[in-house]
């Protein structure tokens, strides 16, 4: 049975959210600031507390299984949106942008994110909806993709390459001053106009939201095939990324172990959509084109568990070997204290 919620339901809700993410964005235009950790912490706090409230409002108006494929969503398209912070982390980290001014750029990518994702997931609705062979693709797609998240082989890092060559590209076709002024993306040198570096970081940003659209998208479709489902799964991961930023900080360093939880559930909802494929079968060139009945069907609610358990195993272990590394170094610096014994020796 299709799951089905008020249309007066969806309309509103998207209405209020643009209303915050415009308020948000706001904010920031008029009183750019670093915030502090305090305000990055009730602000996160804010957002995830306005997830789970909505996702209450999902159950009392379309039942538990609607709640628990919104939840599995943005769990797992918050596990993917932090680990895009470590690109983003190596952006302004490559192009030195002023911290007083990195909220604008994260809002920014932001709102290109959701550009990006809102038109992937009008798509991926539609081929769904006409081709159910797609699901073949898309869990042999996260499969592939999680080997790439556990053995990444520089995969971040070749993501900043495919950005050095745009980057190069706009140096050499449109005039790019050497220094920012302020958050602006034009600026006046010796009576001539020319682009600021922020261009180069706004371009820097998409291309990195455009990669990672092309990998979540397909794992939510794993999760839910509703339209509305995904994408506000996908605003409400997308809300707190700029506030999770600065909360994060120097600890996303320490999330040494998060690819393999990343990776994990990819591979799990991979194999999901497989299994899914089978049960729909309809390629000719698999069991004579009939569904294939003995494939297991994976519910919401073990989806659930198993989101929340990988993220959970692979922070926690990457906690803990960061501290016992943390301790082993200041073993190795203390001083060796000699004893009587030895100083008359």
């Amino acid at each position: 049975m299709d799951l089905v919620l008020p249309v007066w339901f969806e309309v509103g809700s998207l209405v209020v959210l643009t209303l915050i993410l415009a308020a948000d964005l706001l904010l920031i235009l008029k009183r750019p600031h670093i915030p502090s950790t305090k305000e990055s912490t009730l602000w996160v706090v804010f957002y995830v507390v306005l997830a789970l409230i909505f996702a209450g409002l999902m159950w009392i108006f379309a039942g538990g299984e609607f709640a628990g494929q919104f939840v599995a969503g943005w769990l797992t398209e918050y596990s993917l949106s932090i680990d895009n912070l470590f690109v983003f982390v190596l952006i302004m980290g490559q192009f030195a942008v002023p911290r007083r001014y990195q909220q604008e750029v994260l809002m920014v990518g932001i709102i290109i994110a959701l550009v990006l994702r809102g038109a992937f997931i009008l798509v991926g609705a539609a081929v769904i909806e006409n081709f159910s062979p797609i699901f073949y693709i898309f869990g042999a797609f996260l499969v592939w993709t999680a080997w790439r998240q556990a053995f990444p082989g520089g995969d971040h890092d070749s993501d900043v390459k495919q950005e050095n060559f745009i980057v190069r590209l706009l140096r050499r076709t449109i005039d790019i001053s050497d220094h920012y002024d302020g958050a602006k993306l034009r600026t006046v040198v010796d009576g001539k106009k020319f682009f600021t570096p922020m261009l180069i970081v706004f371009v820097a940003i998409g291309i990195t939201d455009l990669l990672f659209a092309i990998d979540s998208i397909p794992a939510i479709f794993g999760i839910t095939t509703s339209p509305f489902i995904v994408f506000t799964a996908n605003i409400f991961a997308l809300m707190g990324l700029r506030q999770l930023y600065f909360l994060l900080g120097d600890l996303l360093d320490r999330l040494r172990y998060l690819h393999y939880g990343i990776a994990f559930i990819l591979a799990f909802i991979g194999l999901k959509l497989v299994f899914h494929a089978m049960h729909v079968n309809e390629l000719p060139f698999i069991n004579n084109g009939e569904h294939i009945e003995w494939a297991p069907e994976i519910s919401t609610w073990m989806s659930l568990a198993v989101i929340v358990l990988s993220m959970a195993v692979a922070t926690i272990a990457s906690l803990v070997a960061s501290s016992r590394d943390k301790r082993a170094q200041r073993r190795d610096a203390a001083p060796v204290v000699e004893g009587p014994g030895d100083a008359e020796a």
